[in-house]
Order: structure tokens, then C-alpha cells, then sequence
């Protein structure tokens, strides 16, 4: 068992971990800017001093010992053909189908460059493809890539194999060449059903669109298919979103999820396009999320944590349960114990203690391969306290609680020694009813639960100093 699901248990040690308490006036005076947690140390930690050559020493590690941890792959893709103006991904705007397929001949060619460093522990639990849009790939790409990914890799025949839809970019015939593939999950891009808002953001999406494709995916044998949604977009109010969630809720889908819209035009070119004032108020938007939440609760899906909701017996759900839930770059996932393997621009990889990230341009990509050099260019070794406090932030993001017993036996630390600035951040949370802390346990009630990137942050030593916060969105 991965050491992370040994300090968070299935949950039986406090409340039902099922429930999630809306209470919006200590949300509104605790609420702070804080990352989303897909890593401890974040990214924005990473030094390029971790470079090509300490990624190619931690793959060889593998190999040592006999332990062959499984894989996760992630490929980044990251064509569009139309830019949405609240994206944030590293996207490549173009209608140049040609570009495409430049680039995925450079990924098998980094899937060489890196399974040269690799035995026969080539086994692959997960693999996700992200972007961008990846069904901007013509069909005889997908093949491309999907044939080379398992001459070099072991897809094993029950793993979970996902891919991002833009239900405005596929036919019926392309939901069936990717179950033809071995893709059996989705998620579909939605954002919001209604008009005045896709106007605004510039992604036009007939309701009949998401269905039809979501109805396609279900006939060729999906396994999960989930709907993402944004709150805080430009024009919505209550109304408008209770209207987008009573059509999501009636599409049925395994999964929702609903992120908050961070605008951070200075940092994003694309929304700046997005007229500021006709963003929702701070409270317009603690209303959606509270509607979104008893709105999905009431008809059985399950909290998993953050954004998302799954219902009872999908996947992420039972891993819960199981204490098996983790969270990697891709958000919350079921498999803990696997080392993630990243190919394609700025795509960011967990091989042992390690993190790395790959060149962000398409130039420095193709450069760097051509040069049969892996495309790292920066990453992170972490330490014994960052290890720890991973271990700490993972738990309590996945389960909310974690055996203190447990972690003081596996680390060999006394947790009041070793966090007592920490314990005294956390008596104000738990003063508020936020969470429980005593000898045993530390756990998140269900008051807590929407709060629990800003009680994570309590053990994230880089966010000591305030000025550091600045660069984060706001956690509500």
C-alpha cells in the first residue's frame, strides 16, 4: 500500500466522510489564495538545476531492487483550433492539422528517449491525454500515437484509459475510434450551457452537442464519462447556473466537476479578452458553489473533495472509501502507487521522489530532441521533510483525516515536536469547527471540507512568508 493511504485509512474514525457543511461566513473571512495541491512542493518550486541527466539517473532507479512500482502516462497535446478566453493550459491556437502530426512523431520519439532508461517495467495502469484539445489530431494520428505508446509500453487490459473531449470537435465515428483505441473514460468540457456566457468566453456549445457525444460515449462502452464545469465565469448568476446544473444533473453523468474561474489576465494573454466587470461578485460566487453543492449532494453524488463530485460506485468514490485516493497533476486519481511518466510540451512527471517538467515551446521541444536529449527543464528531488509533509497534504486533501499514530511509526518523528507552528495555525480552524486535533487523529469536519486547501497550506513550509500567496487564486 502506498505510504500516503497508510496514514488515511478508509475513513471510520470520525464524522461521515460523505457529507460536506456549507457555512459561507467562516469560508468568507478564512478563504486565502493557495495552490491546488496536484504536488507538494508545488511547481513553481522546481529549480532547473534538476535537469535531463537527474530525470534519466531516477527512471534507471526503477530498475533497482526488484520493486517495479506500475505506470501512469500523461501526453500533452496541445493544439486548439479556437481559443477559449478563460483558458490557462498551454494551448497552441492553429487549424494547421500538419502541426499535429510534426508533433506526434516527436512524442515517439521521446517515448524512445525515455524508455531507454527503462528495464521491462514497462507496465501501464493509467494513461490520460490532455491538452490543448487532443481530438484535434486526425484519426490516423491518434493511431500513430496509440500504436507506438503500446509497442513501448504494457497497457494492461483493465487500466483506465482517459482522454479531454471538446464536444464541439468530435463525431460520433471519433468516440468510436477511440474506444477501437482502448480509451473507456472522458471528460467533457461544458464550462456553462448558457448562451450569454459562451458568447463572452467565446465557446459556443449547444446543449444537443455535449449530449449527442456523451450518448455516443456511453453506446461504444465508456466506462466513466465526466462533465466539467466553471463558476465564476463572466454573466452568470444563480439562476443562469441552477439552469446549467438541472441539464448537467439530467445528462447523468459518472462524474461532475466545477472549478473556480482564477482571472489572472496578467498571466494569461487569452483572458483579457474578458471584460472584468462582468465577472459574478465574491458573494455571487460562494452562492453558486453552495447551490452546486446541495444541488448534487441531494441527488446522490458523492464530495469527493475540492471541484469534484462522482457518484457512489464510480471509481474515485470507492478509492475514497478504500483510502486509496491520490492526487497528481492530472487532479484527483485511484492509483496511488504509480510513478507518472509525462511526454510533450511542459508536461510535469513523479518518478520516485521526484518531480519534472518538460520545455514549455514547441521549438525548445523539437530542439532538445533532436538532440536525443530527454526534454526536461526543470524538476525537483525531494527531500525527507518535503516526503513528509507530501505524505501530510495528500492525505488530508484525499480522506480529510490523518492517523498522526501512524505517520509519527512511519517517519519516525514526534508530530508536536516536529509541527508545533503548525498545531497553533490549526487550534484557529478547529476553534471554528473546521477540524479535530488531538493525540490520534487529525481530522477535517464536514464544516471544514471546502476549506481544505487553506488547512493544507498550514503544513506547506514555501507559503510561510505572505508575499509568496500573491501568485495563487483565491481556494473559493
Amino acid at each position: 500500500m502506498d505510504i500516503m493511504a497508510q496514514h488515511a485509512q478508509a475513513p471510520q474514525h470520525g464524522e461521515d466522510y460523505t457529507t460536506v457543511e456549507v457555512d459561507l461566513d467562516p469560508i468568507r473571512r478564512l478563504d486565502k489564495t493557495g495552490p491546488r495541491y496536484t504536488s507538494y512542493p508545488t511547481a513553481d518550486r522546481f529549480i532547473e538545476a534538476f535537469n535531463a541527466d537527474t530525470y534519466a539517473y531516477w527512471l534507471g532507479k526503477r530498475n533497482i531492487g526488484g520493486i517495479n512500482r506500475p505506470l501512469s502516462l500523461y501526453f500533452h497535446l496541445p493544439f486548439c483550433n479556437t481559443i477559449c478566453y478563460y483558458c490557462a493550459c498551454n494551448k497552441i491556437i492553429t487549424k494547421d492539422r500538419g502541426r499535429s502530426g510534426k508533433y506526434v512523431k516527436y512524442l515517439i520519439r521521446e517515448m524512445e528517449l525515455q524508455t531507454a532508461h527503462l528495464d521491462n517495467d514497462r507496465r501501464v495502469e493509467q494513461l490520460h491525454w490532455g491538452g490543448g484539445t487532443p481530438t484535434f489530431l486526425a484519426d490516423e494520428q491518434m493511431r500513430e500515437l496509440m500504436e507506438a505508446t503500446r509497442k513501448h509500453f504494457q497497457l494492461v487490459d483493465d487500466g483506465e484509459y482517459s482522454i479531454e473531449i471538446d464536444p464541439r470537435k468530435v463525431s460520433d465515428e471519433t468516440i468510436a475510434l477511440l474506444a477501437e483505441l482502448g480509451f473507456n473514460r472522458m471528460s467533457l468540457g461544458v464550462q456553462d450551457f448558457d448562451p450569454q456566457v459562451q458568447i463572452a468566453v467565446n465557446r459556443i456549445q449547444p446543449e444537443e452537442e455535449t449530449l449527442n457525444v456523451l450518448h455516443a460515449a456511453r453506446t461504444n462502452g465508456f466506462k466513466s464519462i465526466s462533465i466539467d464545469l466553471i463558476y465564476g465565469l463572466p454573466f452568470q448568476t444563480l439562476i443562469s447556473f441552477d439552469q446549467t446544473l438541472e441539464k448537467v444533473i439530467a445528462a447523468n453523468p459518472d462524474r461532475i466537476s466545477i472549478y473556480n474561474y482564477a482571472h489572472l489576465p496578467s498571466l494569461f494573454k487569452p483572458q483579457r479578452r474578458i471584460n472584468e466587470a462582468d465577472l459574478p461578485d465574491a458573494q455571487t460566487r460562494l452562492d453558486i458553489m453552495k447551490l452546486a453543492i446541495k444541488k448534487l449532494t441531494d441527488v446522490g453524488y458523492i464530495y469527493i473533495g475540492m471541484d469534484h463530485f462522482a457518484k457512489p460506485n464510480d471509481e474515485l468514490a470507492v478509492a475514497q472509501r478504500q483510502g486509496r485516493l491520490h492526487r497528481n497533476f492530472q487532479g484527483y486519481s485511484t492509483h496511488a502507487d504509480c510513478d507518472l511518466i509525462a511526454l510533450g510540451i511542459s508536461a510535469i512527471g513523479k518518478v520516485g521522489p521526484t518531480y519534472s517538467q518538460n520545455v514549455k515551446t514547441l521549438d525548445d521541444y523539437y530542439d532538445r530532441i533532436d538532440r536525443h536529449t530527454l526534454p526536461i527543464m526543470r524538476g525537483l528531488e525531494l527531500t525527507a521533510d518535503d516526503l513528509l509533509r507530501r505524505t501530510i497534504i495528500q492525505a488530508l486533501m484525499c480522506q480529510f483525516e490523518i492517523s498522526i499514530e501512524s505517520l509519527e511509526i512511519s517517519y519516525l518523528i514526534d508530530f508536536k515536536t516536529c509541527f508545533q507552528e503548525e498545531i497553533r495555525l490549526l487550534r484557529e480552524y478547529e476553534q471554528e469547527g473546521m477540524l479535530t486535533l488531538d493525540d490520534q487523529w487529525l481530522s477535517v469536519t464536514s464544516k471544514g471540507r471546502l476549506l481544505i486547501r487553506t488547512i493544507c497550506m498550514v503544513f506547506d513550509k514555501y507559503l510561510r512568508a505572505e508575499r509568496e500567496r500573491q501568485r495563487y487564486s483565491k481556494v473559493i
